[in-house]
């Protein structure tokens, strides 16, 4: 039972530090009422009435314009379009938490106004520890999440007691480091929640909504009969689906679906990130709560039928690959058949999309880059837009064919994103880039800005999930295949290099994708303001951020991060790698270990 008297006197004495003890009467009756009906206490009292959103950076009322950076970029992670579930600060992925209760997020406000360049605020799992001295160049804010010293599955005996009791908070990966963009950065895609269903579909990024199956089966057989693209959205049970198409298939011989894939948010199996097919919405809320175990059965259950649908479809002719939410990493757990025979200990019957796309495209590079243009003006988005563009057409023309090939990709992307009007919130771009993409676009982003062109400074990110911000054996890192996947060095080496190379924010997150203990990840915040400090900043951290998974790649053996990190060296006389020497006779390994 998560609600025991032991855990509600820790969660509740936890909760009241924020307050004085003349309050603790009242607030103590409310935190126990929360606890009670939502297993967490929120704080709802401090919900703040404003319209959550991205302001003007002008507007927000600090001593420094990288601070009011941090205040837009939270804003924005809030924000109703663009969050998940924003009364609980979800962002995204089930639950990716900006702050654990509002409380929280009113305090962080109050230390950003108040701050000053000599100052760096220190965030623990979404508790601020407050304001400590620092240099002019030291990021302003130094971000963890879940940074626990065992499996969370050994603290209180399971992580959503870890949840109740308030410490630490899960940050998915952008929710926590408050980078998040809506759903450019990703469009979250298996659930059973409508409302977020419905709010994609009135943002324009799906055509349709059904609740009926039939209708979608008929659906998706007219849209492939015609060859006319659809994005429809099921609301009901992914695997009633599956099995329907299943059905379909054996009834017809006609195979409807190509590509299949999973986006449940199976970091998070027992707590709401899988709904099982056996239930509705209320029963499963309801056994959930009532008794775990059994719940947890049923996952179990419904991961196996779902697993069985999707192999007889596969056999079938149907290319299926792990999304790396752990759907495969939960289904093996489950009993399901995902096995690879003579597979490593990363590796399942299907293949995982970094293993066979995403692998090789970090390996060059290239990864999600970002920008969010601080204005809130569309007319600088479009002019930024512009500049990319326009700095990946000049450098695309001295660059291999494999590099051309991803520049031009995003080229069009850039070029049409604007008519297609897929900004949610704040007004921001993602493209996949390369190192030299990434700074000549900033600089280039911060010489507008410096020409008032661009009329006020713009925050570039990424992903974590990227060329360097994140070591995960079932996602990121699948494709490292030297022994060292199971390793976390490069995420934890990259937040550090990204804190002193000119960050103005940088995290560093247990979980996130995959779940706690299985990844470790980061990611930062820049402010460009058209200063040549910016530039020197942007050039320096950027050059490293992408550098350093590139090494990583390289001494592990991938062929393409080796030559890009070659052509890196010649380019910058002060990069120095240790590059690995091949083995190229294994009868010597064979002789040596036969003698």
């Amino acid at each position: 039972n998560l609600l025991s008297s032991s855990l509600m006197f820790l969660a509740l004495r936890n909760a009241l530090r924020y307050f004085p003890p003349f309050h603790h009467n009242i607030l103590a009756a409310e935190f126990t009422q929360e606890l009670r009906q939502y297993g967490h206490i929120y704080m709802y009292r401090f919900c703040p009435l404003i319209h959550m959103r991205a302001y003007p950076i002008d507007q927000y009322p600090c001593r420094t314009r990288q601070a009011a950076s941090i205040m837009l970029m939270i804003m924005n992670n809030l924000d109703h379009a663009v969050a998940q579930f924003p009364q609980e600060l979800v962002t995204y992925g089930g639950n990716g938490q900006v702050f654990s209760n509002w409380a929280q997020f009113r305090l962080v406000m109050y230390y950003l106004s108040e701050m000053t360049e000599e100052q760096t605020l220190v965030m623990y799992s979404g508790h601020p520890a407050g304001l400590f001295p620092s240099l002019p160049s030291s990021p302003r804010a130094i971000i963890t999440n879940g940074m626990v010293t065992t499996h969370p599955s050994l603290l209180f005996v399971n992580p959503p007691k870890v949840f109740f009791v308030c410490f630490p908070r899960y940050g998915q990966m952008t929710a926590g480091s408050y980078c998040y963009i809506g759903p450019q950065g990703i469009v979250h895609g298996t659930m059973v929640d409508e409302v977020p269903l419905r709010k994609r579909h009135e943002q324009g990024w799906l055509m349709e909504v059904t609740s009926d199956i039939e209708h979608c089966i008929q659906r998706i057989r007219e849209a492939k009969r015609s060859k006319a693209p659809l994005s429809l959205g099921y609301h009901g049970n992914v695997v009633d689906l599956w099995e329907r198409l299943l059905t379909e298939y054996e009834r017809t011989g006609e195979l409807l679906v190509d590509l299949g894939s999973d986006q449940t948010s199976l970091h998070n199996p027992f707590s709401g990130g899988y709904y099982p097919a056996q239930l509705s919405l209320h029963q499963a809320n309801q056994l959930m709560a009532t008794d775990p175990a059994r719940f947890k059965t049923v996952v179990h259950e419904s991961l196996c039928r779902q697993v069985a649908a999707i192999n007889k479809l596969s056999e079938a002719g149907m290319f299926f690959w792990d999304y790396g939410n752990a759907f495969l990493l939960e289904a093996q757990r489950a009993g399901a058949e995902v096995e690879k025979e003579g597979g490593g200990a990363t590796e399942f019957r299907y293949p995982s999309y970094v293993q066979h796309i995403m692998g090789d495209i970090f390996s060059l590079g290239f990864g999600p880059f970002r920008w969010v243009c601080t204005s809130g003006d569309p007319r600088d988005l479009t002019l930024t837009d512009d500049i990319a563009a326009t700095v990946l057409e000049e450098i695309s023309a001295n660059v291999t064919e494999r590099v051309r090939q991803q520049y031009n990709d995003n080229i069009r992307w850039i070029r049409e994103a604007g008519k297609h009007r897929m900004v949610v919130g704040s007004q921001a771009r993602i493209l996949y880039s390369d190192q030299k993409g990434r700074v000549c676009i900033a600089l280039a982003i911060n010489q507008a800005i410096a020409d008032r062109r661009v009329s006020a400074p713009v925050v570039i990110s990424r992903d974590h999930h990227d060329v360097s911000g994140t070591d995960s054996p079932f996602r990121e890192t699948s494709n490292v295949y030297d022994g060292s996947v199971f390793c976390a060095d490069m995420a934890v080496q990259n937040f550090v290099g990204d804190a002193f190379r000119g960050a103005t924010w940088v995290s560093l997150h247990n979980g996130g994708g995959v779940g706690w203990g299985e990844v470790m990840n980061g990611g930062f915040g820049l402010l460009l303001d058209g200063t040549e400090e910016a530039a020197k900043r942007a050039s320096l951290m950027l050059n490293w951020d992408v550098s350093n998974g590139v090494a990583r790649r390289c001494w592990s053996g991938n062929s393409n991060a080796y030559e890009t990190i070659q052509r890196t060296m010649e380019e910058q006389r002060q990069l120095r790698v240790t590059m690995p020497y091949p083995v190229q006779d294994e009868d010597v390994l064979d002789r040596a270990l036969q003698g």
